[in-house]
Order: C-alpha cells, then structure tokens, then sequence
C-alpha cells in the first residue's frame, strides 16, 4: 500500500529485504495490512507516539521544502500521488522556518488575511484530501 491509499505490488507481504551493514547482514520482511494494529498498538510506539509524529511532520515539511524547488516541482506536481499534489499547493512558496529543537513552520494567511506560522498538519487543507494513511 502506498501512502495514498493505492496498491503497490513492487513489495508484497512476505517478501523479504537483505542489507549488509558491516559485519552484521538484516534481513527484514514486509508485514503485510493484519500486522498494523500488532505495531502501531504496541506499547513502546504508544508511549513514543508523540515524538514520532512530530518527526514525520518535520521529514514531511523539509521533503515538501526540497520538492517545491525550482526544476522539481511541476514533476512533483505530476506524480500519481494526491496527497502529495494537495500539500505542495498548500504550502506553495510561502516561507518556513525551522526553530532550535527542529520544529519546521510555514508562514501563511489565516482566514483573516493575518500571517500565521503553522506545522504542516495545523495548515487547512479541502476535504477532499486523502488521508495520510489508510485507516480502518
């Protein structure tokens, strides 16, 4: 499953990944859609949840900052994802900021025209706009 929803048939569950990393060879297997309450329901990714989703937002704030860069953004803007399209139009070029524990920020127009600066999933965004993942 990509992170829009659609199917990706390149990894399907049970396969299997083998990296070297010095001495050590890791092999990870795909877990397939019945193993996602078994991981995000677990009690050290319940009680690391906070810091993790406040890191996915930054990585996700920094790869929009990097794909909305002079040359990438009307492919970025073609690719089959629409989630992806939905959050490059809503940041489009307004500036951002990250502060000294690493929290990105984008300066855009509230309602009233007043320039706020919001995290990534504080921006509005239509609700026709696929969810981050697919959820039950």
């Amino acid at each position: 499953m990509t992170i829009d929803g659609t199917q990706d048939s390149a990894m399907e569950p049970g396969a299997q990944v083998v990296l070297q990393r010095g001495d050590l060879l890791l092999t990870y297997t795909v877990a397939g859609p019945q193993a996602l309450a078994s991981i995000v329901e677990h009690p050290e990714a319940v009680a690391h949840a906070d810091g993790h989703r406040r890191t996915g937002v930054n990585v996700v704030s920094f790869a929009l900052v990097a794909l909305r860069g002079e040359g990438v953004r009307g492919r970025a803007l073609q690719a089959p994802y629409p989630r992806l399209r939905t959050l490059l139009r809503a940041v489009g070029d307004a500036p951002y900021a990250a502060d000294e524990a690493g929290d990105v920020r984008f300066c855009l127009p509230d309602e009233a025209g007043r320039e706020r600066w919001l995290h990534l999933d504080e921006i509005p965004l239509p609700p026709t706009t696929p969810a981050a993942w697919p959820r039950p």
